[in-house]
């Protein structure tokens, strides 16, 4: 919970560097592309668990270390004494067992034992109070990409978002929604700096993540900021701020390098087709080349991290416009995929934020 740990190694963040990128290859290359996000969201909660046997086994084989440079001065039922012995008494200890079959006999065995067996005590009670903080920041972050699923599509995109918030009043609501993500990107900030294992946590649909909620929200935040006629450009500038810082202290967290895109995600003849779809919804973007080079200074602040991220997490990036006849996910169910059912009225999405409009 303080501060984080700035020294160059990091226990912590070199188990996650050798485990993760093995973990993302061998699903690559044994599971089929249908489940390998399952797969992917296995890792999270599995590294927690070995993370915290690690931490426990270091401090055992400490302190039978320990013992084991005093001289192993140690009284036994058979006679035995040496490493082994001492790594026993330190796991019966550690553990607070108290056996009794293995008994220190000088005062530094004494002091050693006494020292950890408050330190098992002092470990379980981190653990204990460890878990829940974790589940519960992880559940309010997931809170808010679900609620995001009605809000901006599944997966998430910009068009969408204003699209959907063109009724009477939207942008008042627009506003709104940017605030609340405001919020939301100082405290996924801070929760994942004090918990970075949460980064790996994923979200319970393939087609949501935490990095794809958080590219749409700055999208979004930069079209605002572009001039997007009605709406709250003061809080687009306040919302983009802490969503870019919240991405790039991420990526520092996680050394990802910065790398070239490949592709444009908004190219010109994709920004005038945007421009089209959300006039067609009652939103009026501003055009002209002074409004394109403003968005693609804006886009140059966060893509290239969010593009480091999605690499690293090996995720996808969401795109500006969302793809057409793509239901969203409260509209859809298993039993509806499965028997080529759908909403009354048929299936797929249709226009943009054509089911949210007044």
């Amino acid at each position: 919970m303080p501060r984080r740990v700035t020294r160059r190694f990091r226990l912590t963040r070199f188990f996650y560097r050798r485990t993760w990128l093995p973990w993302v290859t061998t699903v690559r290359a044994l599971i089929p592309a249908p489940h390998q996000e399952t797969c992917l969201s296995f890792f999270g909660p599995l590294s927690l668990l070995v993370l915290l046997s690690i931490w426990a086994v270091a401090l055992m084989v400490g302190f039978a270390l320990l013992h084991w440079s005093t001289g192993s001065d140690l009284l036994t039922h058979d006679g035995s004494s040496g490493l082994l012995t001492d790594l026993y008494l330190s796991g019966t200890t550690f553990f607070t067992l108290g056996l009794g079959d293995v008994i220190p006999r000088t005062a530094i065995s004494r002091l050693l034992v006494v020292v950890e067996s408050g330190m098992g005590f002092g470990f379980l009670a981190l653990v204990i109070g460890y878990l829940p903080g974790l589940n519960q920041t992880f559940a309010r972050r997931e809170i808010s990409i679900s609620l995001l699923d009605a809000r901006a599509g599944s997966p998430p995109a910009a068009s969408e978002i204003l699209c959907r918030h063109g009724y009477e009043h939207g942008m008042e609501a627009l506003r709104l929604l940017l605030k609340e993500w405001e919020n939301w990107s100082a405290e996924f900030l801070e929760g994942h700096l004090s918990y970075p294992v949460l980064a790996y946590f994923r979200s319970q649909h393939d087609n949501q993540s935490w990095l794809g909620a958080l590219t749409a929200v700055l999208d979004t935040s930069a079209l605002v900021m572009v001039g997007v006629e009605g709406a709250c450009q003061r809080q687009a500038e306040l919302t983009f701020a802490m969503a870019r810082h919240a991405v790039v202290d991420l990526a520092l967290v996680f050394k990802t390098s910065l790398r070239d895109p490949g592709q444009d995600r908004l190219p010109p003849e994709r920004l005038a087709l945007l421009r089209d779809q959300l006039a067609a919804n009652g939103v009026i973007l501003k055009g002209g080349e002074e409004s394109y080079e403003k968005l693609a200074r804006l886009r140059w602040m966060y893509e290239p991290y969010v593009d480091a991220l999605a690499g690293y997490f090996h995720t996808s990036v969401p795109s500006w416009i969302a793809a057409e006849n793509r239901a969203d996910n409260w509209q859809t169910s298993v039993w509806e995929r499965r028997t080529g059912a759908g909403r009354p009225g048929g299936g797929g999405r249709g226009k943009p934020g054509e089911h949210f409009r007044g």
